[in-house]
């Protein structure tokens, strides 16, 4: 079976990178890079246009977690996209864990010397990512309480 390089361009580590790396139609991402953010998901994703491909593809920011956008994310989308889009940002990426089960590239995030994905925690708009069960039961008490 083919790797289909267009709904999934990254490779994960392991028997898909041994198996289609030579496939692929695009460099595999193991190192930082720098691009232009060109919109904002969520909390923690953003879509990226870099000089080294032809595409935009998205990037998940590692060691953090923000609510979902049907969960009240909204804010924390809001407060990324005032730190981050338009911008050129710089991306450093762990060659280990550098793709997430999504198929997105993971990385902490650097704009204007800001680690973005730190001030995120520090500003309450994500929690670090062991902590993300913590953050569902934040957002099922606030969705209870607002039906009582």
């Amino acid at each position: 079976m083919a790797w289909d390089f267009k709904a999934r361009p990254e490779l994960w580590n392991g028997m898909a990178m041994e198996m289609y790396y030579a496939d692929s139609p695009h460099p595999q991402i193991f190192h930082d890079f720098e691009g232009k953010v060109t919109r904002v998901h969520d909390g923690d994703t953003f879509t990226i246009k870099t000089d080294f491909r032809d595409f935009e593809f998205p990037v998940r920011m590692i060691g953090i977690d923000s609510l979902e956008m049907n969960a009240g994310g909204q804010v924390a989308q809001k407060w990324l996209e005032s730190q981050i889009l338009g911008k050129t940002i710089d991306v450093i990426v762990d060659p280990k864990e550098r793709v997430g089960k999504w198929g997105r590239i993971l990385g902490v995030v650097f704009a204007g010397g800001m680690n973005i994905n730190e001030l995120s925690i520090i500003e309450g708009m994500s929690v670090p990512f062991d902590q993300r069960n913590e953050l569902a039961n934040r957002a099922a008490d606030k969705a209870s309480e607002a039906i009582f």
